[in-house]
C-alpha cells in the first residue's frame, strides 16, 4: 500500500485537541511549539515548496523561532530573499567584485574560520597576511623599512574593506600632525588635544571620510572640483591649507567618474610649500579603486611612494583588487610617527602581537582570496583584466556616443576621463540642450527591468559642517542628475552590448512615455523649488 504524504503525530490525538479549551493563554501557546516542534519533525525532509515554510508569514519584527529547522529549508528561505534581489553581475553601480573561482570560494571557507586577529595561534595564517600586505606594498613602491627584519612585513594591514583604512590613515595624519603641533606652540598634551584641526579633500569623498570627520574630531575642509575634471588643483588645496591641517587626501579614481587627482602636482606644490612655512603636511592617497588599477596602465605618472609627501595609501581589495567583500588594505611609508600610533599591543590570547587595525576579531577570508587572487592572476594576469576592461569601457563609452536624438543631437554628454589614466568607468548624463521631460535616474528606474542596474545620482553631496545639501561641482547646479556604469571584470563585451541595447530600448520608451514623466515631475519640482527629480 503507498504511505500517506502527512502522517498525524500522537500528539495531535482528538482527545489533545479537546483538552485545548480548558487551558489558558500560556498553556496554549507552549502547547502551540509542541505541535510546531512535531509537524517539524514530519516534514523536515520534505520538498521545501510542499512544507509550512512555503506559506509562512515573514514579519519585519520577527523574533528568534523558539524552534530550529532543517538546513535545506534553511538555506532556501535565503535563497528566496536573495532571488528578489537585483542580479549582481548586472549591477554597474557597484565596484565590488562579485564573480568568484571554485577554488576561491574554498579559500574564502578555509578562512572563515581562523580568526586572523589571533597571531599566536594561527602564526601561518597571518603570515599569508604579512606575505600579501608586502606584495601591495611592493607594488605601491613602498620604501623597505630598516625594521623590517624585526616584523617580517611593511608598515600597513589588511582591514574590513577601505573604510576602515581611510579612518587608520586618517587617524595617524591627525597624530603625527598633533605631535608636531604641540612642540611647535609648546604646548602639553592636554592642550593639543582642544585644537581642532582640519582636512583636505575634494567634494568628490567616499562616505568613509565622514565617518572620519565625524567621529575622530576633523574639520572638513573642502575643495570644489570643475564638472570638467572631477578632481583637485594644486592651487585650490593651497588655499585650504594651515598649520591645523593634518594632511591632504587625494582620490586615486573618485566613485563619481573615476577619475585620479593628480598626486604628482599636489605633492609638488606640498614639497615648496612645507620649505617656506616649516610645516610637515602629507598626502593620504584614497587609492579604493585605483589602486589595483593604476600599477598595470602604462604612462601612469607617479602617484604613490616614490613620492616624499605620500606618507599612507589605502585600497578594497574586493574592488579591482578582486577579492571578497569585505576585504581592505592600508601601507604606511613608515612606523615611526605614522603606524605606531594606532599600534595597539596585545597579550591575552596567549603571545604578544601588535594590532594595527580599528576591528578586531575578523575572519581571514578576505586576506586568503587576496592571496589566492595575487597567486592565481600574477601581474601579468591583472593587467590583461585591466586592459580588458579599459577596452569594454571603450566600446561602451562608443556606443553612447553614437546615439543620437530624433533630430540628430546626441543623446548624451561624456563627464569621465577617457581612455588614459583612470578607472574603467563611463559617465555621462542626457544632453540638457534636449530639455527632456525625463532625467538619469528615470533611466536608472527603466533599465532595471531588463535587470540591468545602472546608477543615477544628482550632482551634490552632503555637507557634514552643516547638514546641508550642496553643489558638488562648483560649475554645475546640484540638481543636475548623471549616471555612472562601472565596467568590472565580470563584463564581457557581449553582456555589455545588451546593456546598450537596452539602453536604446528604455530611451525609446522613455521618449514615447515623455508626457507621462511631465505629469509626474514638474508638479513635484514646483513644490521643491524645481530642484529636480525628487522620487
Amino acid at each position: 500500500q503507498p504511505q500517506p504524504f502527512f502522517v498525524v503525530p500522537p500528539c495531535l490525538s482528538l482527545k489533545r485537541i479537546h483538552s485545548m479549551a480548558k487551558r489558558s493563554a500560556s498553556e496554549l501557546q507552549l502547547e502551540n511549539e509542541r505541535l510546531r516542534c512535531a509537524l517539524m519533525q514530519v516534514q523536515a525532509g520534505a520538498h521545501y515548496y510542499a512544507s509550512a515554510d512555503a506559506v509562512a508569514e515573514v514579519h519585519d519584527d520577527m523574533e528568534m523561532p523558539m524552534m530550529g529547522n532543517s538546513g535545506y529549508h534553511c538555506y532556501r528561505m535565503l535563497s528566496d530573499f536573495h532571488e528578489m534581489d537585483c542580479r549582481e553581475r548586472l549591477n554597474t553601480a557597484s565596484y565590488v567584485n562579485v564573480v568568484l573561482e571554485d577554488d576561491e570560494i574554498k579559500a574564502a571557507n578555509l578562512g572563515m574560520r581562523i580568526n586572523i586577529a589571533d597571531q599566536t595561534t594561527y602564526p601561518q595564517s597571518f603570515k599569508v597576511h604579512n606575505m600579501t600586505l608586502n606584495m601591495i606594498a611592493n607594488l605601491w613602491n613602498c620604501p623597505k623599512p630598516p625594521d623590517f627584519d624585526d616584523y617580517g612585513a611593511f608598515p600597513g594591514a589588511g582591514t574590513v574593506g577601505s573604510t576602515e583604512a581611510c579612518l587608520l590613515g586618517g587617524l595617524c595624519l591627525k597624530f603625527r600632525w598633533r605631535k608636531w603641533y604641540a612642540e611647535k606652540h609648546g604646548l602639553t598634551e592636554a592642550q593639543v588635544r582642544g585644537v581642532y584641526p582640519n582636512l583636505v579633500i575634494s567634494t568628490c569623498f567616499q562616505a568613509a571620510w565622514e565617518k572620519l570627520f565625524r567621529y575622530m574630531d576633523i574639520e572638513p575642509k573642502f575643495v570644489v572640483p570643475s564638472v570638467d575634471t572631477f578632481t583637485l588643483t594644486p592651487e585650490g588645496v593651497k588655499e585650504q591649507i594651515d598649520d591645523k591641517t593634518i594632511g591632504v587626501v587625494c582620490i586615486l579614481g573618485n566613485h563619481y567618474g573615476g577619475q585620479y587627482d593628480p598626486v604628482w602636482s599636489i605633492d609638488a606644490m606640498l614639497q615648496k610649500l612645507n620649505r617656506e612655512k616649516g610645516w610637515q603636511v602629507g598626502i593620504h592617497v584614497d587609492a579604493a579603486s585605483g589602486g589595483f588599477i593604476a600599477p598595470f596602465q602604462d604612462d601612469m605618472p607617479a602617484w604613490d611612494f616614490r613620492l616624499p609627501t605620500v606618507l599612507s595609501i589605502s585600497a578594497s581589495g574586493h574592488k579591482f583588487g578582486e577579492s571578497v567583500c569585505g576585504t581592505g588594505w592600508v601601507v604606511w611609508r613608515q612606523r615611526e610617527g605614522l603606524s605606531e600610533h594606532v599600534a595597539i599591543s596585545v597579550s591575552y590570547l596567549g603571545g604578544k602581537a601588535d594590532s594595527y587595525t580599528l576591528n578586531f576579531s575578523r575572519p581571514a577570508s578576505g586576506i586568503f582570496v587576496q592571496y589566492y587572487k595575487f597567486n592565481r592572476l600574477g601581474q601579468k594576469g591583472y593587467r590583461a583584466l585591466r586592459d580588458n576592461q579599459m577596452a569594454n569601457a571603450k566600446f561602451l563609452r562608443d556606443q553612447l556616443k553614437a546615439m543620437k536624438y530624433s533630430d540628430g543631437r546626441p543623446y548624451f554628454k561624456m563627464l569621465d576621463a577617457g581612455e588614459n589614466n583612470c578607472l574603467p568607468v563611463v559617465t555621462a548624463y542626457l544632453n540638457p540642450d534636449l530639455k527632456l521631460p525625463y532625467d538619469d535616474i528615470d533611466l536608472q528606474h527603466q533599465m532595471q527591468q531588463y535587470h540591468w542596474y545602472v546608477s543615477g545620482y544628482k550632482m551634490n553631496f552632503h555637507d557634514p559642517r552643516d547638514e546641508e545639501t550642496k553643489p558638488l561641482f562648483k560649475d554645475a547646479p546640484a540638481n543636475q542628475t548623471m549616471f555612472r556604469i562601472v565596467v568590472k571584470a565580470n563584463n564581457t563585451r557581449a553582456m555589455l552590448c545588451n546593456l546598450v541595447e537596452s539602453m536604446k530600448t528604455c530611451l525609446h520608451e522613455m521618449e514615447s512615455l515623455g508626457a507621462g514623466f511631465q505629469d509626474v515631475h514638474y508638479p513635484k519640482r514646483a513644490k521643491t523649488g524645481n530642484k529636480g527629480h525628487v522620487c
